[in-house]
């Protein structure tokens, strides 16, 4: 990296470090305001302290009785009944906030709109059923969610981002109604260049393009002037949730999706931003091993339906009637494509971790071997459980983890569950050359996912997101051979983390997971 790279980045860090303190600083003020009186009052009548604590209890009681994830049940109960003001006061904003479940109703009113005008064939399913009840259930379980199953669709894989990123560039060129982006980060420096260049050029010939980011994960990347240019150059921008200085939980819940639709014929999703170190323009981290795929005929719909969906949701002021419209093109199958697959996304929202459960189905259904790539391990009791007991039934499990980390602390929870694994027969490999970021599962060579959901409880429970199932597709060969590369550059830790850690370690481990659901 050059020196003045290196200082245009750190400059960039310092600003997007000083507008998130700002931000901190004002929502912790509030905070602060609000439990010091309620304190103050607590104190000068001691009822109102009583009440509290009692109500405190019960709802920590009902915490325990509600239907959630173990961890985040625990988590909530030791915070109430230790802070009951501060405790209490997150809990409502998460679970009955009203602006809260605004925001929830508002998402459904949206998805009605769009994944209704899907093409469904269940005949597909019927078909996919008769080949492998297994395999097919994950595509049942997501049919029940408005993900319709295709056929005829080439997916075509790549195990280097760039080399994904040109492809698509080069398909945005050829575009003649519509381009669009969806980004958790967009950097508005080398890399961006070329494909601000192609949607710049394609916006003058009359075509629709628009880009959505997260204002949070871009913020590291982007100046001020980034929406004002892009909307000057006729290419529609928004960003999603933007980070206000206001005390609500639903800026936790980051748009992590990574997603281009071309005239709904082409598309693109995976691991990489669109940001210099995704495409080892700069190595912070060493070398950055991230992958991505290009969808080709009827499933590419999906991808678009999701765009949609969230370029009508993200704009929280427009109206419901003034949103833009959804329509399903005409099914075309490309002629050769094999196999089947299912787009999916995600949402924090409604209380179904989707893209867990599909991780879940796979390695359950799993008889031979069942593969990983994830940037962070940070694992619920039932997904750490599911990995355990098939590498006890004899099913050879493998996780690729980064070798360099981007989060310490993070890197430190990865860790942390490496020894109860590999103790039940899973194997664990540390990319050796820098970070992977890829987000890639493959099970017995008949069916995989590739996308942006990562094994860590942000992906499967906080953030937006987005993938493919994927079975008997001509790509899974191309992701098997990925995987064999990739193991020969990997650390393997599987011994050296097969020893029992002692006590001080176990503790340290023990507090690192108490936090990790936060991370």
């Amino acid at each position: 990296m050059s020196k003045k790279r290196t200082v245009e980045r750190k400059t960039a860090i310092k600003n997007s470090i000083g507008r998130i303190a700002v931000f901190g600083l004002l929502v912790i003020a509030q905070i602060v305001g609000f439990a010091v009186l309620i304190f103050f009052l607590g104190r000068n009548f001691p009822p109102i302290d009583i009440a509290l604590r009692a109500v405190a209890l019960i709802v920590a009681v009902g915490i325990n009785a509600r239907d959630h994830n173990g961890v985040f049940k625990l988590i909530w109960v030791i915070v109430i009944l230790i802070l009951p003001v501060p405790g209490l006061l997150f809990y409502v904003l998460n679970n009955f906030s009203s602006s809260r479940h605004k925001i929830k109703r508002r998402l459904e009113k949206v998805d009605m709109m769009v994944f209704s005008h899907l093409n469904y064939n269940d005949d597909i399913f019927s078909e996919f059923k008769a080949e492998d009840p297994a395999r097919a259930s994950n595509a049942r379980y997501l049919r029940g969610f408005d993900f319709p199953i295709y056929e005829g669709t080439d997916i075509r894989y790549y195990p280097e981002a760039y080399d994904c990123y040109k492809a698509q560039i080069e398909d945005i060129r050829k575009a003649e109604h519509y381009v669009y982006l969806e980004y958790h980060a967009i950097e508005t420096k080398e890399a961006f260049e070329p494909l601000h260049e192609a949607l710049k050029e394609r916006a003058a010939a009359g075509v629709d393009c628009r880009v959505l980011y997260d204002d949070v994960g871009s913020s590291i990347f982007i100046n001020k002037n980034f929406v004002r240019v892009l909307e000057s150059e006729g290419i529609k921008c928004n960003a999603f949730n933007p980070a206000y200085p206001i005390l609500s939980l639903f800026i936790n819940n980051r748009d992590h999706r990574k997603i281009t639709a071309i005239d709904g014929k082409v598309g693109y999703t995976g691991g990489y931003n669109i940001a210099d170190e995704y495409f080892n323009i700069v190595n912070p981290f060493g070398q950055w091993k991230d992958n991505g795929i290009r969808l080709e005929g009827p499933a590419v719909q999906s991808l678009t339906a999701m765009f949609v969906e969230m370029w009508n949701f993200a704009d929280l002021k427009r109206k419901l009637d003034d949103m833009m419209a959804f329509e399903a093109v005409p099914l075309t199958p490309v002629e050769g494509a094999k196999g089947y697959c299912v787009p999916y996304c995600d949402s924090p929202l409604d209380n179904e971790p989707i893209g867990e459960n599909v991780y879940l189905n796979m390695i359950n259904n799993a008889q031979d071997f069942c593969w990983f790539m994830t940037p962070y391990l940070v694992l619920s009791d039932e997904v750490a459980r599911a990995l355990q007991i098939a590498a006890r039934r004899g099913v050879d499990v493998r996780i690729i983890t980064p070798g360099i980390p981007d989060k310490k602390v993070t890197y430190g929870v990865t860790r942390s569950y490496y020894n109860m694994l590999i103790n039940d027969g899973v194997k664990i490999y540390e990319y050796a050359p820098g970070f992977i970021h890829s987000k890639t599962v493959l099970c017995d060579d008949t069916c995989a996912v590739v996308g942006t959901i990562n094994l860590d409880f942000r992906s499967l429970y906080h953030h937006f997101e987005n993938a493919v199932y994927m079975y008997k597709t001509e790509c899974l060969k191309d992701i098997r051979k990925d995987f064999t590369d990739t193991f020969a550059v990997c650390r393997d830790v599987t011994e050296k983390y097969g020893r029992t850690p002692n006590l001080f370690v176990r503790f340290y481990k023990s507090i690192l997971r108490l936090i990790a659901p936060l991370l």
